[in-house]
């Protein structure tokens, strides 16, 4: 196996362009697993750990978005002015595995990575992110919803490098949840992004690892917004409560597998997303 370290983006580009057909690995968290199962047999690597370029966040001009470094650690994302701005994203990261593992894995992972149960992609799709592509010639954006294309399947070209994402500050209220089999370092069974937005008088919602990508419920999106002014509510009652979770629930498509059965997993994006809305009208 040849591995290639990388210290710059340039240098990055220029490897990645070189070898197209390379194996791109960020911290590892996930491509290691499988290749220790023999589900992988990579002979070349190219190893972004060492960039420093994109280990960080910017802001956009108007700094209406938030540009997150693919390779920026969950570690990093936890407290701080990131986790102020972009709140459901640093509860997010705070469920990610072990102390070990946030100080190695990223988004540029998970998005690589693209399993239904990865706990920063219900974040970036009830955010409508951007991922940002980039090869040594050229560079694209691709909304989340056309990145992510199946069951660790995602839109990524070869040669093409996961820069950054980029996600809107909103004005309102945003949040994360996910059941596992134990509280900690533990892959999904469930999980959901709410997101409310004052301003426009929308709401968002996503579930993770109950379909085979992550899923947008957009038919409750839009009959929530239809029932209630969500720029002005401050109280929902118990009956709109229990439907939008039904609501929820249908929307999903999940499978029996070893970790839990599709009755659990509906009845768990349904109880997520019932606490999350609470919680959104109570701030």
């Amino acid at each position: 196996m040849t591995v290639v370290v990388p210290h710059t983006l340039r240098e990055a580009l220029v490897c990645s362009s070189a070898n197209p057909d390379a194996q791109i690995i960020q911290g590892g968290t996930d491509l290691m697993v499988e290749i220790n199962f023999n589900h992988r047999k990579p002979t070349d690597v190219i190893a972004l750990r060492r960039v420093e370029e994109i280990r960080g966040y910017s802001f956009s001009t108007d700094r209406s978005n938030v540009i997150v470094g693919s390779g920026m650690p969950y570690q990093k994302m936890e407290h701080g002015e990131i986790a102020e701005l972009l709140p459901a994203l640093a509860q997010a990261a705070r469920t990610v595995g072990s102390p070990q593992i946030r100080a190695a894995g990223s988004i540029g992972g998970n998005l690589g990575t693209c399993s239904p149960a990865g706990d920063a992609l219900p974040v970036l799709s009830a955010l409508d992110a951007v991922v940002n592509l980039r090869t040594e010639t050229s560079s694209r954006d691709v909304v989340i919803h056309d990145f992510m294309l199946g069951v660790k399947r995602n839109a990524r070209q070869p040669g093409e490098l996961i820069i950054s994402v980029t996600l809107p500050i909103i004005n309102g209220w945003q949040g994360y949840s996910k059941v596992g089999v134990r509280n900690a370092m533990v892959i999904s069974v469930a999980s959901c992004c709410l997101v409310v937005d004052r301003s426009l008088g929308s709401i968002k919602v996503a579930l993770g690892a109950v379909g085979p990508t992550i899923i947008r419920c957009r038919e409750t999106e839009q009959w929530l917004a239809n029932q209630v002014d969500l720029r002005t509510i401050s109280s929902i009652s118990t009956n709109l409560l229990k439907e939008f979770g039904d609501r929820i629930a249908n929307e999903s498509k999940p499978i029996d597998d070893h970790r839990s059965t599709a009755a659990y997993r509906r009845h768990a994006v349904a109880t997520l997303s019932r606490r999350l809305l609470l919680r959104a009208n109570t701030k």
